[in-house]
């Protein structure tokens, strides 16, 4: 929880100045961390809830969110600002919707609406009430912001069964079914293909193949460590 402090905060004991009415999860979120990212709050050697209102120099203890988070349901929604990540997602098989035209308040119906945990970089969209469940993403590049997904939730992966346009399930397809879709190079070149069930698309390993195998392998790894 480090980076959502500010930097005079970011040291092992925090005081702050306490109105006596206030609830801890208010108090923590006025330092600057989302309540999607707290874990554990212990005080008094007790755990208690965000609504736990403390005693006057009462210590309490913030733990961040253990990985792998445990969530009712492998499930995600991405912000407009994370279509990379989506497609990344969708690669390995997990069950990932996005749109790019989404404000916030559409994002929060969909993520309630369909049980998905809402993926997001903007520390606003995490403190709305409404929000049912959320989740920080870290990192400035799609690489690392892969990783700190598979590493958060370690979810089953299933790859090259999703597709990337729209999070559709592909099926294998005859070649002879999608001829007409191809280019000439690619019906010379490649006879194993999938259809997308949803929008149509046609996959198959292309020039891109030796990429995508990298990151599937590399995805294996993350989530296996993870789940250790």
């Amino acid at each position: 929880m480090w980076g959502f402090l500010a930097a005079r905060h970011r040291c092992d004991e925090v005081r702050v100045r306490y109105d006596g009415t206030s609830s801890l999860g208010h108090v923590v979120e006025s330092l600057g961390v989302p309540l999607p990212e707290v874990g554990r709050l212990v005080a008094g050697g007790r755990e208690v809830t965000p609504s736990y209102r403390p005693g006057a120099g009462e210590v309490v203890s913030v733990f961040a969110v253990r990985r792998p988070q445990a969530v009712p349901a492998q499930r995600f929604l991405l912000d407009v600002h994370l279509g990379t990540l989506a497609r990344r997602l969708r690669l390995v098989g997990v069950d990932t919707a996005y749109e790019n035209d989404l404000d916030d308040d559409a994002l929060i119906v969909r993520a309630n609406a369909e049980r998905r945990v809402l993926l997001t970089q903007d520390r606003g969209l995490l403190r709305r009430r409404s929000l049912w469940l959320g989740a920080y993403v870290r990192g400035a590049r799609p690489e690392r912001q892969f990783a700190d997904v598979l590493e958060r939730f370690a979810p089953p992966l299933a790859p090259w069964t999703r597709c990337t346009a729209c999070n559709g399930p592909l099926s294998p397809v005859a070649k002879d079914e999608v001829e007409g879709l191809l280019r000439p190079g690619t019906r010379r070149s490649y006879d194993t293909f999938a259809r997308c069930l949803v929008c149509d698309h046609v996959y198959w390993r292309g020039a891109h193949g030796a990429r995508l195998e990298a990151i599937v392998e590399e995805a294996g790894r993350i989530v296996a460590a993870a789940a250790l």
